[in-house]
């Protein structure tokens, strides 16, 4: 039997790079699984079709993570088309980066919006539904940044320090009701995101890394099919660092 035979996962952001790489796992591990992206174009129906490929229920929903009536109504229609919800990953996250001097005032709302606002919306619209269930596995994706910081990016920073609290008080609030909140921080991921960076930006990142290189979105969807799956049933309120050894 899989990992996750019968259980139902709603994974944000899930188009690409990493989001694409946890949806697909969670799928192969016998999860049904809803995804999300901010634009109707193609990239998130090839997922949600290769979600099917795997034997398993696919479906793809475009919605504006930071908009909590949106996320709300996502949540509502996920439980009326697959049944139930177990496992929510929140993954949907931007970059705005800037020097803090520089940096406008909507680079700051745009990043927390994305980033931090559109996990406190789907916890708010999951938990109910988790309650009743009585189990139900919530991870927020942040990064090592959230920890350690970086100069040029403190509204990414601040937004993925805040999921990190945001997991901690949720873990101890409905802990109770047999449900668990959990936080991963990718360090550097090679992603499309990562790729466009130059060659000697990477080196000068991978210098910094003990295993001497950048991590895979496999990585991090490994982490979190640990998660999602009752291999953690007695993990809650802690941070998972997929960092190759980045933050010690």
């Amino acid at each position: 039997m899989k990992l996750l035979e019968g259980k139902t996962a709603l994974v944000t952001g899930a188009s690409r790079g990493i989001g694409k790489a946890i949806a697909l796992k969670l799928a192969e591990q016998g999860a049904n699984v809803a995804i999300t992206n901010s634009s109707a174009d193609e990239a998130g129906q090839v997922v949600a079709d290769e979600i099917t490929a795997l034997g398993v229920k696919g479906k793809r929903y475009v919605s504006d993570a930071a908009n909590f009536e949106d996320a709300h109504k996502l949540v509502e229609a996920v439980k009326e088309e697959f049944g139930r919800i177990d496992i929510l990953v929140n993954n949907a996250g931007i970059t705005r980066d800037g020097l803090m001097m520089r940096m406008t005032e909507e680079q700051w709302d745009t990043v927390i919006n994305v980033n931090l606002k559109s996990a406190f919306n789907f916890i708010h619209a999951v938990t109910p539904i988790m309650m009743r269930q009585k189990s139900g596995s919530i991870i927020n994706m942040a990064s090592v940044v959230g920890l350690s910081g970086n100069a040029g990016q403190a509204n990414y920073a601040a937004s993925k320090a805040g999921m990190i609290g945001l997991s901690k008080s949720m873990a101890k609030e409905v802990g109770s009701r047999g449900i668990r909140v959990n936080t991963i921080t990718p360090g550097f991921i090679i992603t499309d995101m990562t790729a466009a960076l130059s060659d000697e930006v990477k080196s000068e990142w991978a210098k910094q890394i003990p295993l001497r290189r950048g991590g895979e979105a496999e990585d991090v969807a490994n982490a979190t099919l640990f998660l999602a799956s009752d291999m953690s049933a007695y993990v809650t309120g802690q941070v998972i660092n997929v960092c190759g050894g980045m933050n010690m």
